[in-house]
C-alpha cells in the first residue's frame, strides 16, 4: 500500500475510534448531505463519471482509489486521467502490459511530480485488473502554443500532432462562467488566449473520453475539479458531442467547517467532497 494511502487510512481509523468528526463530508449539488453508499449507487449507473480533485488533497486521492475499487466490482471500467497527455499513451500501455517497469514509464512519459503518491495507485489498479487507462489530456506544448497564439496556430500542426488533440476547429464559448472567472481571477495577467488554452485541454479530454468509451462500460475519469465544476469545462464538450450518455460529476472543495456546504460550492457537481481545510496536503 502506498505510504500516503496508509497514513490517510490510519488517520480515518483514528477519527472513527475516538469519535471525532470525519475529515470530509459528502454533499449533493443542493448542499444536502449524502452517504457514500448512495453516491456509489448513482455512479454505478453512469456512462461517464468525471471525478474532480484538488491535486494535492489526500482525501480526494484516497476516495478515487476507493471508488474505483467499488465500481470495478459492479461495472466494466475504463479509466482515464488529465494527468497523462495523449502522446504518453504508448508508454502507458507498455507499463499496463508489463512490457516496461515504473522506471521505464518514468523515463518515457511526463509523469506529474506527485505521481508516485497520488496516481500510481490508480494506474497500478488498472494494471493488476487488466483495465484500460486512457491518457486524455492535450500535450502541454500545444496548450502553450494556444496560450501564446490562439487556436489558429493549431492549423500548422502535422497530422500526427493533430491526432493528439481534439478535432479542429475547436468549438469555444468564451462566455461560459467558469472561463470568465479565470479571467477575473488572473486580473491583468488574463487574456482570451489564456481561456483558449484551458478550452483546448477540456475539449481534448472530452474527445478522448468519448473516443474510448464503449457501450455498457463506465468511463471513470480523473481531473482537476475546475475542469468539470458547475457542469462546464469537459462536460460542456461531452454533452455537445454526445448528449445521450449519462454523465455524473464529482468535485472536491475545502472548508473550515464541514457542517454546511458554503454557498460558493453549491451546484458545483452532482456530488461534492467537502474536506476539512486542516487536512494535510500530498505535496
Amino acid at each position: 500500500m502506498p505510504k500516503s494511502i496508509l497514513i490517510l487510512s490510519l488517520l480515518l481509523l483514528c477519527s472513527n475510534v475516538f469519535g471525532q468528526m470525519k475529515p470530509y463530508v459528502l454533499y449533493n449539488s443542493k448542499g444536502k448531505k449524502v452517504s457514500y453508499s448512495k453516491m456509489v449507487r448513482k455512479l454505478a449507473k453512469a456512462d461517464v463519471v468525471l471525478f474532480g480533485e484538488l491535486h494535492d488533497n489526500p482525501i480526494a486521492h484516497w476516495l478515487q482509489l476507493k471508488v474505483t475499487t467499488e465500481l470495478s466490482s459492479q461495472r466494466s471500467l475504463i479509466l482515464g486521467a488529465e494527468m497523462f497527455e495523449a502522446d504518453d499513451q504508448i508508454p502507458l500501455n507498455k507499463y499496463l502490459n508489463e512490457e516496461i517497469t515504473y522506471k521505464g514509464l518514468d523515463s518515457m512519459a511526463r509523469l506529474w511530480p506527485n505521481y508516485k503518491t497520488d496516481y500510481a495507485p490508480l494506474v497500478d489498479f488498472a494494471k493488476t485488473n487488466k483495465l484500460p487507462f486512457i491518457a486524455t489530456n492535450v500535450p502541454r506544448r500545444y496548450a502553450n502554443l494556444v496560450y501564446k497564439n490562439g487556436f489558429s496556430i493549431l492549423d500548422s500542426l502535422n497530422s500526427d500532432e493533430k491526432s493528439w488533440i481534439a478535432p479542429l476547429p475547436i468549438p469555444f464559448d468564451s462566455e461560459l462562467p467558469t472561463y470568465k472567472n479565470i479571467l477575473s481571477m488572473m486580473g491583468d495577467h488574463g487574456s482570451p488566449k489564456l481561456i483558449m488554452a484551458q478550452a483546448i485541454k477540456d475539449a481534448t479530454m472530452a474527445y478522448f473520453i468519448l473516443k474510448n468509451h464503449k457501450q455498457n462500460q463506465l468511463f471513470l475519469h480523473f481531473n482537476g475539479a475546475y475542469h468539470s465544476d458547475f457542469y462546464e469545462g469537459i462536460l460542456w464538450y461531452l454533452k455537445r458531442d454526445n448528449a445521450s450518455l449519462n454523465y455524473v460529476t464529482l468535485s472536491t472543495v475545502s472548508q473550515d467547517n464541514l457542517k454546511k456546504l458554503l454557498p460558493d460550492h453549491l451546484k458545483k457537481a452532482d456530488f461534492i467532497i467537502c474536506v476539512d481545510s486542516d487536512m494535510t496536503s500530498t505535496y
